[in-house]
Formats: structure tokens, sequence, C-alpha cells
């Protein structure tokens, strides 16, 4: 196995990494404090093609694949997370169910704008009162001729509500099975769409400069042909596309954990203590080593599953491993590098600021950590 990048995937990362340095950070910590969305940000984005990086180009994307996808995420993520999970969020929450299980003419009626970055989308699964209990889903939608009629409640939902948020896509109970089950699928709901409102943004600790709403559904009605996929199969849906962003999220982790790294040594060397740089202690020297050390093994992680995804190999037992390490450890980087800040890593003006608060949200995200447990448990026969 080889996991060095080839020129095209190195070539990639550097430019990715050369924007997020010189048109990211000089602007994220403003629109982070002020909980703007930074629109600005994501239209350049949009230019550079980041948004259509793992599409076909029938459909205006780079023909890339989900690897080149978790690359962007993690240099945006050594920079600023809200970034990172915005483009994480539009293309395998937002684009990728209508990419992998929509008709032909969903595709190109939703795609070329979701793909070039003109326009985002939204995935409606998570409830107020449900949690990690997908199957537990309340939202119901019935038939009544040529409409489905929505009713039920979403939380949690990231680029729901931004101006340029186009459409959501809505798990909801469609009827139940001869074993008393429920019957899940999956509904487009364009935005603006009548009796759907979208709430006030959150008032979040971290992520703050990226969108996030609940949503509600009064009788909204849409078109009986935005059944995404087929219907009853809305559960299995999001079971991929979750496998699926759990590597991404991973990724986004590792630059969030990585970026931990990058301010710590930098500020190591600038701050002076007892006559020298900080440093030059071995004590802040076994910090940021560990540091790294986590980094490193998490992308090794997520470089394992994105490949194993590709090879078209099972992947959910090694999707959920890189989540929940690289989760895990993103965390304690945001910890100990807030700790070798001192004083300063409590204030705002510095990443590592953000860094503590953005991490926590990741072993909640895409399923929480004990869920990826559940997962790994369950695929090891237990």
């Amino acid at each position: 196995m080889d996991f060095r990048l080839t020129e095209e995937q190195e070539a990639l990362r550097e430019s990715v990494r050369d924007f997020a340095r010189e048109v990211v950070a000089p602007v994220i910590a403003e629109h982070y404090e002020k909980h703007t969305f930074p629109y600005e940000v994501i239209r350049q984005m949009g230019k550079m093609g980041l948004f259509g990086l793992p599409f076909a180009e029938e459909y205006g994307g780079m023909g890339g694949n989900y690897f080149t996808l978790c690359l962007a995420l993690e240099e945006l993520a050594r920079v600023d997370s809200s970034v990172a999970i915005t483009l994480e969020a539009a293309i395998s929450l937002g684009a990728m169910p209508i990419y992998r299980f929509g008709t032909e003419e969903q595709k190109a009626q939703w795609l070329p704008k979701l793909v070039s970055g003109e326009a985002l989308a939204g995935f409606g699964l998570t409830e107020p009162g449900v949690g990690s209990d997908a199957g537990g889903t309340q939202t119901r939608a019935v038939l009544d001729g040529d409409e489905w009629v929505i009713n039920g409640s979403k939380a949690f939902i990231t680029n729901s509500g931004t101006d340029i948020t186009t459409l959501v896509t809505v798990t909801a109970v469609t009827g139940t099975r001869p074993d008393g089950s429920k019957e899940l699928s999956t509904i487009i709901v364009p935005s603006g769409t009548p009796g759907f409102t979208v709430a006030p943004g959150y008032s979040k600790v971290g992520w703050n400069a990226s969108d996030t709403h609940e949503l509600t559904f009064d009788d909204c009605r849409v078109p009986a042909g935005n059944l995404l996929g087929e219907r009853g199969r809305g559960f299995a849906q999001f079971l991929r596309i979750l496998d699926e962003g759990r590597i991404a999220i991973a990724a986004l982790a590792v630059g969030l954990a990585q970026g931990c790294v990058d301010e710590s040594l930098k500020y190591a060397r600038e701050r002076h203590a007892f006559g020298q740089p900080i440093g030059n202690y071995q004590a802040i020297q076994f910090k940021i080593a560990d540091m790294e050390m986590r980094a490193h093994t998490a992308r090794l992680a997520y470089y394992d599953a994105a490949a194993r995804m590709l090879a078209g190999e099972p992947f959910k037992r090694q999707a959920a491993i890189a989540k929940l390490h690289a989760s895990t450890i993103a965390v304690d980087n945001a910890r100990e590098a807030t700790q070798i800040h001192g004083g300063y890593g409590f204030m705002n003006e510095y990443p590592v600021a953000r860094f503590w608060r953005d991490s926590k949200i990741l072993e909640i995200g895409e399923g929480t950590s004990e869920v990826q447990r559940m997962i790994i448990a369950r695929d090891l026969g237990l």
C-alpha cells in the first residue's frame, strides 16, 4: 500500500492550502465573532471547483472522487472548520443524495448549480425528539393525488437557510411495512415551498460562521415526482450517505488536529518564558510531538477508509473507525493547543480558541462517537 499522493492530488492540496491561508484566514475570525455566513469565500470556492470535486463532468463536476474532496476538507479545516463543514455538508449531505439516487431529470434540474457552488442543499434527517435514533423518525409524508403532503420538523440542519440554499432532502415516514415497521422515504423540498419554514439560526458553541437551522413542515406540498430514489428506501439511502460522510468528517477532524499543531509550533517559537522560547522546553516539545502523532495516525485511518470505498470494497467499519479516532484526537489536540497557548488560548483572537470550540461537535455530528462504537462492534459480530 502506498499512501503517498499523486502529483495531481498534491497540487490540489497545495492549491486549497494556499486558498485557506490567503483568503479564508484573513476574514474568518470576524465572520465567526459576528455569526455571519462567508458568502464571498463560498463564491470563490465555487469558482475553484471545490463543490464539484467528486462529481462527473457531465453535471459540471471536476471528475474527481471522494478522496479529493477529503484532501480539500483537511486543508480548509487546518484554518477554519466553519468553511470546511459548509463544503462537506454541501457535497456529502446536499448534492450527493441527488447524485447517488436521483433520476436523470432530478440530476439535470438540481446538480449543475449545486456542483458549481452557486446553490447549496441541506439534508433533513435529524429530528428534535429523536437524535441518533433515525429509525424513530416522526416526520410524515402522505401522497395526496400527485403531491406529497409533509408534516413534521428537523433539527440541526446545515446549509438549510442561506440566501443560496435551493433545496432540502427530507426523510419522512411514508407508510407502514408488512412487518409493522416504518416505511421511510426521501423527498426533495425546494426552498420557499409554502408550509416549509426555516427557523432563525441557532446560537451555537462553535462553527459560528456556518449555517444551521431547525426546519418545520406544515402541510407542505411538493410534486410526487420529488420522491428521491425508490419509495421505502430512505433508511438505506441515508445509511449509505452517512457512511461516506464519516470519511469526510474524519478528514475535517484531521485538518483541525493538524491546524492545532501548526498554531502550536508557531506559538512555541514566538513565545518566550524564563529567558527562552517555550519550544525549547521538553514539556512543550512532547505535547506537540504527541499532537503530530495523533494527526498522522488519524490521517492514515481516513486514507484507508477512502481507499476501500473507492475500490468498491466494504468500508463501513473503517469509516466508523476513522471518524471515531479522528474526532477524538481533534478534541485532544485542541485541548493541548489551548494549554500551550496559556491565557492567549482563551482569547478569540487566536485560532486555537476557535479550534477548541469547533472540535467537540466532531464527536457528535454525522453520528456520535457512541454510534461509531456500535457500528464497529456490530461489524465485528457482536
